[in-house]
């Protein structure tokens, strides 16, 4: 199955009683294994959890530590991009080129890197003293 195809059938999944407004990711690890996730809501909307997040949970869940591309989809008329947050769990697993494309239900599709979805990266290097 092709990322593209997995974003789109998690997607169906999704919880959004509250917004209405279903994600699906799927995200390749370095093995070839594709692991997927939808978002969440919650009532208490800081607490619910998007599609990206649930992908990068599965992978790490199966014990794997390195995305080399992702899909988003969304039902909006043009693509949308990971939110911040989503950006920097990417970044920890990710290199700055990785593909992330970005697409609509209508097939729509926009790709950029990770390195221009998120510049000036707050990484691994920053830590150290």
């Amino acid at each position: 199955m092709s990322l593209k195809e997995a974003a789109t059938t998690v997607r169906e999944n999704a919880h959004a009683p509250y917004s209405g407004f279903k994600v699906g990711a799927a995200i390749r690890a370095a093995s070839g294994a594709v692991y997927v996730g939808c978002n969440v809501e919650n009532v208490a909307y800081p607490e619910g959890t998007c599609a990206e997040a649930g992908a990068i949970a599965a992978m790490v869940a199966a014990g794997e530590t390195s995305v080399i591309e992702a899909y988003v989809v969304a039902g909006s008329p043009t693509p949308v991009t990971p939110c911040g947050g989503c950006r920097q769990k990417l970044a920890e697993f990710a290199t700055s080129d990785m593909r992330v494309t970005m697409a609509t239900l209508t097939g729509i599709e926009q790709v950029m890197t990770m390195g221009d979805l998120l510049p000036g990266v707050f990484n691994a290097d920053h830590m150290s003293t």
